[in-house]
């Protein structure tokens, strides 16, 4: 028998395997390939075998069981739209899509806890919890899933007053890859039982094992929102306003810059929430600190947020480069300098925004084939060029000063970044990273090659 019928013939006894554990199985396509650029001539991407949308915890354990004994590669998936975000995967065998499973398994109003699938949409759970007047404290976006969010990390502005996924995670249910259940955690935030499982898989990207079900700690619907929104033209000034309100006792839920290119205008917004009477006295007083940052415009108030908010993570329409720099606050001038700094050296002009007040930073690229943001000139900046501000930064703020990882990237960029540290540069701590994947992992079937191979 050839190679090829062999080959052949283990993927329809695995098809015979897989479809015995999973009532919605079907052979994958060149829609739910991972990775790639979007046609024109772009990457093709990663491409599964199959696709399977578990309806359970135990349909999701029965697949990666049939993974297990096959040999297969699984990739789970929820929303997609982080599915192309860090290295793409060497193979998937099995895509898992956890659509299906998108209950709201329990919401504790008493105890502001609620038990969600995998799957669940953000912005179903945002409008189950709002009845009862309470919220997920993340500013991600409606179509993501909250199985999704967890393996990501995602975070938006507030997570200067409420953290990350991590945490908000009092509980979760996994599968590991071999198919065995485990659970830790649970339904009320004072329970220490057992290992932490969450603060684990929070930003572990699906190289771990499958999140079907998490449990997060709730807050209350604030009464009201003010944002306190200014602009300078220095950047140091806005540093100094960033420092001013992250730092103050006004208890600010966000603290957000935006600057649309380097040397352009800044502009530095902070959300305030709480009670009607005490958000507008707040504000007023926030406006104040702003506008002692001289030379900040007046300060405005405003209970709509600016145009550009939130900002990335949650929004990279079309595409294109993600970098996100994470750094003490107090470093943020030297940050914003470095970035300044590189974006000459490389010849780019990237959009900068994040949320400043918590130590975070994005720095976008606009979408392209081999090319990215477009020079000052006009003149589209190659891949290498974009690869090169990334090399700059990274040069910049090592040792210590800040952390410099590429979210997502074209194919072209991907391969210049190569010879610069790859996607994620030195991390670390990476040896450790590595025992406790094989611990979980031993045959390094979940999403392999995502994980960081660069020391």
């Amino acid at each position: 028998m050839s190679a090829e019928r062999a080959v052949s013939a283990d993927l329809a006894v695995a098809r015979k395997a897989l479809a015995a554990a999973c009532a919605e199985m079907r052979e994958g396509g060149a829609a739910d390939a991972i990775g790639g650029d979007g046609g024109d001539g772009g990457a093709a991407g990663v491409g599964p075998a199959f696709v399977a949308a578990p309806a359970s915890t135990d349909e999701a354990a029965a697949v990666l069981r049939a993974a297990a004994e096959h040999d297969l590669a699984v990739v789970p998936c929820g929303g997609g739209s982080r599915l192309g975000w860090g290295t793409p995967p060497s193979r998937c065998d099995v895509l898992v899509d956890m659509t299906r499973m998108d209950a709201v398994v329990e919401h504790a109003a008493g105890d502001l806890v609620a038990r969600v699938q995998a799957g669940a949409r953000m912005g179903d759970i945002r409008a189950a919890l709002a009845g009862a007047g309470q919220e997920i404290a993340l500013d991600v976006p409606g179509g993501a899933t909250a199985g999704g969010v967890v393996a990501s990390g995602l975070a938006g502005p507030r997570r200067l007053r409420y953290g990350s996924p991590r945490d908000l995670l009092i509980g979760i249910t996994i599968v590991r890859a071999d198919g065995t259940v485990a659970r830790s955690g649970g339904k009320v935030v004072k329970n220490v039982a057992g290992y932490d499982l969450g603060k684990l898989f929070a930003g572990s990207a699906g190289t771990l094992g499958l999140i079907t079900e998490v449990t997060f700690r709730l807050h209350p619907l604030p009464a009201a929102r003010v944002f306190v929104t200014a602009e300078s033209d220095s950047a140091p000034a806005a540093a100094g306003a960033v420092m001013a309100a992250a730092n103050s006792p006004l208890i600010a839920s966000a603290v957000e810059l935006n600057r649309p290119s380097p040397g352009g205008p800044v502009g530095v917004s902070v959300l305030l929430e709480g009670s009607a009477d005490g958000v507008a006295a707040r504000a007023q007083a926030m406006a104040e600190l702003l506008e002692s940052a001289k030379p900040i415009s007046s300060a405005e108030l405003s209970g709509a947020a600016p145009a550009w908010w939130p900002g990335p993570p949650a929004v990279l329409a079309g595409g294109g480069t993600l970098v996100r720099v994470s750094f003490w606050v107090s470093a943020l001038g030297q940050v914003l300098r470095a970035i300044d700094a590189a974006a000459r050296e490389a010849g780019v002009s990237p959009a900068v925004a994040g949320s400043a007040g918590a130590g975070v930073l994005y720095a976008r690229f606009g979408a392209g084939r081999a090319a990215e943001m477009p020079r000052s000139g006009g003149e589209p900046a190659p891949a290498g060029a974009v690869a090169g501000f990334v090399g700059a930064l990274r040069d910049s703020l090592d040792h210590g000063r800040g952390g410099v990882v590429v979210l997502a990237a074209p194919g072209a960029v991907r391969e210049a970044l190569a010879a610069r540290g790859g996607m994620a540069g030195r991390v670390p701590g990476l040896s450790l990273m590595r025992a406790v994947k094989d611990q979980f992992d031993p045959g390094n079937r979940m999403s392999p090659g995502r994980f960081p191979e660069v020391i």
